[in-house]
């Protein structure tokens, strides 16, 4: 499994990357309206969730908490960044405690 991550990691990023082509494009030809922009605004969403599950899946119990803990995190200050660094925070210091 550790050996094809990069693989898996190369194909969602080129997953991304012709989405956002796709979306470009498709803004070219269609109107934007509320439900097309939201369209576009999930992609980058639908993304950072395969490769989270990714690492959940390899990972364990650290890894689970960890991104529980940036989910309640992203609700509370808003801020997809700044709950992404506090997740690594959680999972180093859980994986330091031994978990």
């Amino acid at each position: 499994m550790t050996d094809s991550f990069p693989l898996l990691l190369a194909a969602m990023a080129a997953a991304a990357f012709l989405c956002r082509v796709a979306g470009f494009t498709l803004m070219r030809f269609v109107p934007v309206s509320p439900r097309v922009e939201a369209a576009l605004r999930a992609t980058p969403l639908a993304v950072m969730a395969g490769i989270t599950a990714l690492a959940v899946q390899a990972g364990g119990l650290a890894e689970g908490l960890a991104l529980a803990s940036v989910v309640g995190l992203t609700l509370v200050l808003r801020s997809d960044v700044a709950a992404a660094l506090l997740g690594v925070v959680v999972v180093a210091g859980l994986r330091w405690a031994g978990l």
